[in-house]
Parts: structure tokens; sequence; C-alpha cells
């Protein structure tokens, strides 16, 4: 049962719980993200407070109240709100085991309409563009270290920071995309499972983020990604995945899973930096809980990582199956030149265009033509935050630099595999080709691996190992930090229950 009164601290405010309310008084702080040092600017956020949470919980913000001197002089400003059932947050219920998927898709729709219902305008827009994310990113980096005895450690910034500026730097494209297909939004802005409550009539969603309303014009995916982070910080990752995917269906949201990833880094980091100023003020926990946090969000950095990697080697040496086998665990996009070369020709996949080496739609000028057209279709899906796998024989070092100076336009991880096979095997593989996109025979592929230039830097893979080795092999290449696998985010259409 819970106690009759009760007294509750954040970094910027104090609620009181007295019978079947709460009260809500403003510290009278600045904390240079916020300034409520004036009983003036308390009143202002007060009643912003109430506004904005009536969104999505119109019965439990009753209004602004003054409190008065004895004098009869007003001296403070609360909040009042219908107090919520502490067991009923989703937080507790979550922590205690209790089924929470009806609520998550509850919520995930309530989101979503609050996100469509959001006006749009130039200044809600330009907050959403990648400047605008870069500079809040960068004035986190400044709080935190503008502090003292900081208990994130200094290395871990900084690869936050690397890696956060990485992503951005190269995905203009995308988050100029966001904005004019109108995904900014008026959101909440700070969506945590303790502030939302899980009632026998519907969620109620409370403590939406008033007092910089910048910080609320966001990405509604970003908006969301809060409540993902605050969900796997409980240990319920597969909560997380449903209620983004729930979130992402119910908005028509086709970001890809990258950007998921940095939202849901962008949170943990917004969380990481609450907890070093709740532990500069004295908080005992809040030094584990920053570090905590700090891993979080350099796992979905990782994981969202844009990649470019090339899988080459001469015919029949296995680098078409073992592009499809990473594509698959990945979830990136194959690029394959046999498929681009004849579409660009305008021939079927499955055609033969089989020609004596070095002639028909092989000569060298088609070559060229193929290999750009592949680093350019690449160019713009790396640009929107799709990682890309290029299947071609990359025998040729200056279509290789060629690639790599793409991967360092768009900040993207180049990652190079060579795929071998012994002899005996290449010639069963090419003896036993029916169909099929290829058109190379064992002249050719003879042809091509004596002309193949050196390619010390590839990860070299043996294919003719069992396929799953192989494709582990290849996995770890690509993704050294996350043990060959990096989280992938799916959006499902399961229902809840």
């Amino acid at each position: 049962m819970e106690p009759w009164a009760q007294i509750k601290e954040t970094h910027a405010g104090v609620v009181i719980f007295l019978g079947d309310h709460a009260y809500k008084v403003k510290k009278p702080v600045g904390l240079g993200f916020l300034d409520f040092t004036t009983l003036e600017a308390r009143r202002t956020i007060c009643q912003e407070e109430v506004r904005l949470n009536r969104r999505l919980a119109p019965d439990v913000y009753e209004g602004v109240a003054d409190v008065l001197s004895p004098g009869g002089e007003i001296c403070e400003h609360l909040v009042v709100m219908r107090r919520m059932p502490d067991e009923r947050r989703l937080a507790a219920l979550i922590r205690s085991g209790s089924p929470v998927e009806d609520h998550l898709h509850q919520i995930a729709r309530m989101v979503a309409s609050m996100h469509a219902r959001s006006p749009h305008s130039p200044e809600i827009d330009e907050e959403g563009g990648w400047n605008a994310l870069r500079s809040r990113w960068m004035a986190s980096f400044a709080q935190v270290r503008g502090l003292r005895d900081v208990p994130v450690g200094g290395d871990v910034i900084s690869e936050i920071e690397l890696l956060t500026v990485r992503f951005i730097d190269g995905r203009h494209a995308l988050f100029e995309a966001r904005v004019s297909a109108c995904r900014i939004v008026d959101g909440h802005g700070d969506l945590l499972a303790d502030d939302v409550f899980c009632l026998d009539d519907g969620p109620r969603i409370l403590d939406c983020l008033e007092f910089d309303e910048r910080l609320r014009f966001v990405d509604g995916l970003d908006d969301a990604a809060f409540l993902a982070m605050d969900l796997e910080r409980l240990g319920a990752d597969r909560l997380s995945e449903l209620f983004l995917g729930w979130y992402a269906e119910f908005s028509g949201d086709p970001a890809p899973p990258s950007l998921w990833h940095h939202y849901v880094a962008y949170r943990a980091f917004v969380r990481a930096k609450v907890a070093c100023l709740r532990h500069a003020q004295g908080d005992a926990d809040a030094a584990w809980r920053s570090r905590e946090l700090a891993e979080l969000t350099l796992r979905h950095l990782r994981a969202g990582a844009i990649t470019l990697v090339l899988v080459g080697g001469p015919p029949a040496t296995g680098k078409s199956t073992l592009a499809s086998a990473i594509a698959d665990r990945l979830g990136n996009t194959v690029l394959s030149s046999d498929r681009v070369r004849k579409e660009i020709a305008g021939i079927a996949p499955e055609q033969s265009a089989a020609a004596p080496f070095g002639e028909g739609i092989y000569r060298a000028d088609w070559t060229e033509r193929t290999y750009e057209e592949l680093l350019s279709r690449a160019a713009r899906l790396l640009r929107h935050g799709e990682p890309v796998i290029l299947d071609a024989s990359w025998t040729d070092a200056a279509h290789r630099a060629a690639a790599e100076r793409l991967a360092e336009r768009t900040c993207s991880d180049f990652v190079a595999l060579c795929c071998t096979a012994p002899p005996h095997v290449v010639a069963e593989r090419l003896s036993h080709r029916v169909g099929g996109v290829s058109d190379a025979d064992q002249t050719i592929a003879a042809a091509m691996t004596a002309r193949a230039a050196p390619w010390p830097e590839a990860s070299e893979i043996d294919t003719s190992a069992p396929s799953d080795q192989a494709r582990e092999q290849a996995l770890r290449a690509i993704h050294p930090r996350c043990g060959g696998v990096p989280r992938r985010f799916h959006r499902s259409r399961m229902q809840p229950g």
C-alpha cells in the first residue's frame, strides 16, 4: 500500500504526494539547459507543463496552484495532478514480470497519434535537421565534460563522440529526407517507463519535457526511441524492439534500422548526462547508472554504424553465396555487379550474355560502366543510412580504391573480404553451374584469376569451409566489436498477446 505522504526529488524539481494528489515544485536552479531561477519562469513552466501533458493524460493534470506566503503574496507555483498508483508504473510492471504487451501496443498507438496531430513549421523542422541533432549531441558532451568527477570514462565519451559525428556527418541526405517527409514533430521529449502508468482504462503518459520546446521538436522516431531505450535499460530488449516496431507501423515510418539505433543511443546518452548531473548533486547511485547508460549508448552506436563491404574474388569462389548469407544475418542490402551489368545492357538477370573473355558486355568499357553504377547506387543507400554489401570480382585495384574513397566520403566503415577456394573446388562449382546470373566459365575464371591485382588488405575467407564457418568468419571481420553480429531491429507485425 502506498504511503499517504511521500516526497521524491529529481535534478530539476520535487514532487510531493499527499493522499490522492501529487504536487510538483520546480527547483530554483539554472543548469545550463534549463533556467528556473525566477518565480515568473517557474510559473510559466508550470502552465506549459499542464498544457502539454494534457495531450496524453488530460484527466491527470488538473492545473496550476499558487502558494501564498503568510502575508498573502504568491511565493511559489505548483502543478496539481491526480496521483497515479505506483504499482501500475510501466517500469514496475516490467520489473515484476507482468505482461505489458497490450499496454505497449496502446502506448505506441498513442504516441504515433500525438505525432500525427503535431503542428509543423519551419521552426519545428529546423530542430529535426542533422545540424540541430549534431548540436544537441555536442552540447551534451560539453555539459558532461564540464562537470567535476565525471563517473563515465573519458575514453568512452570520446568513442561515443567519434561514432556519433561519423554517423551524422555521412547521413545528411537521410536527415533532409526526414524533414521533407514531415517526420519532425512537437513530441513528448522525455518518454520514460517510470512516467507511464498502465491503468485498466488505458495508459497515461506523464511528464513530457516542458522547459525547452526545442528539445521537444524532434524526429518522431527519436521521441519514441526514448521509451525503447528505457525498456532496454530495464532488461526488456524484446519489448523495446516490439514497441519501436509497433510505433513504426502506426506512424508508417520507413526509417532504416541504423536510425533506430542512433536515436536509441542519443536517448541513452541524454539519460547518462542526467545521471552525471545527479552524481554531481550527491546521488550515490548515479555513478553506476551513468556508466550503464554510456555502455548502452556505445552498443547502439556500434550496431548502427554504416558499413560498405566488398565481397570479391574470381568466379566460383563463393562470393555471391557469402554476400547473400551475410546480408541475411545483418539485414543489409546486396548489390551485385552481374545483375547491374545486365540491367545496364537491358538483359534479364538469368539471360545468358556469354562471350569470350573481354568481349560483349564484358569489354573494359562495360566493366567501367558497371562499377561506376554499382558505386553510385551504393552511395545513395549509404547516405540514407543503409549499409551495403557489394558483390563483384574486385580484381582491379582501381575499382577497390574508388570504393574505399566512397566509404570515406560517406563516413562509412570500409571492409574488404576476398573469397578463395582450392582450384578443384572452383572447377567443380563451374562444372555444375546451370543458368544463374554469372556467365563465367572455366576459361574466363582462369583468365580473371591470372589478371587479378594482389589484395593484401582484404580479409581472406575460405569458402570451401562449411558455409556457417565462412559466414561467421566474415561477420567477425565486418563487426569485430559486436561479436560478429550487432543487434538488429526488426519491424514486427505481431499483435500483442
